[in-house]
């Protein structure tokens, strides 16, 4: 579980995407990326429930999508420490890691939530919008974040 993003590229098949999560209370945003890492874009909403039914939703996810891989987003304190969040964030990673027998990371996601309901604010996009849409979008943050460092070590 102390992979790096950019060590995904090289555990998948040719073709296949990376998903990535923003793992909340109640709902799990997911984003999925494009074959060449580049682009991360918003998926879906999931609810939080039992693992065994969000595990089967994603193993559905994977299967439909071509994915290979998994980002999930590790909301650490500001201070940088583990927090409950963080430790549920770990425990889900390992989890879904065992459950669905695809690599995954995680990917400090402090603010991710914030800095997307900041862009919905300025969008103007209304309350009830912002709700149906902001954990989905946050995971497309987070993903997009891997993707980033994949692309930099890529060129460096």
């Amino acid at each position: 579980m102390d992979r790096n993003p950019t060590d995904l590229p090289d555990l998948l098949k040719p073709g296949q995407r990376l998903l990535g999560l923003d793992p909340g209370e109640k709902n799990v945003g997911v984003a999925i990326s494009d074959p060449g890492f580049t682009l991360a874009s918003p998926l879906t909403t999931l609810k939080r429930g039992q693992l065994k039914n969000l595990a089967a939703e994603l193993a559905a996810i994977v299967q439909n999508e071509g994915i290979g891989g998994m980002v999930v987003g590790l909301a650490r304190n500001m201070d940088g420490t583990d927090g409950p969040k963080a430790q549920a964030a770990r425990q889900l990673a390992r989890n879904l890691e065992r459950a669905l027998g695809i690599p995954v990371v995680l990917w400090d996601e402090r603010l991710s939530t914030a800095a997307v309901t900041r862009t919905l604010l300025e969008a103007d996009v209304t309350r009830g919008k912002r709700a149906e849409v902001v954990d989905r979008m946050a995971a497309a943050y987070i993903l997009q974040g891997a993707l980033d460092r994949i692309q930099a070590s890529r060129r460096a």
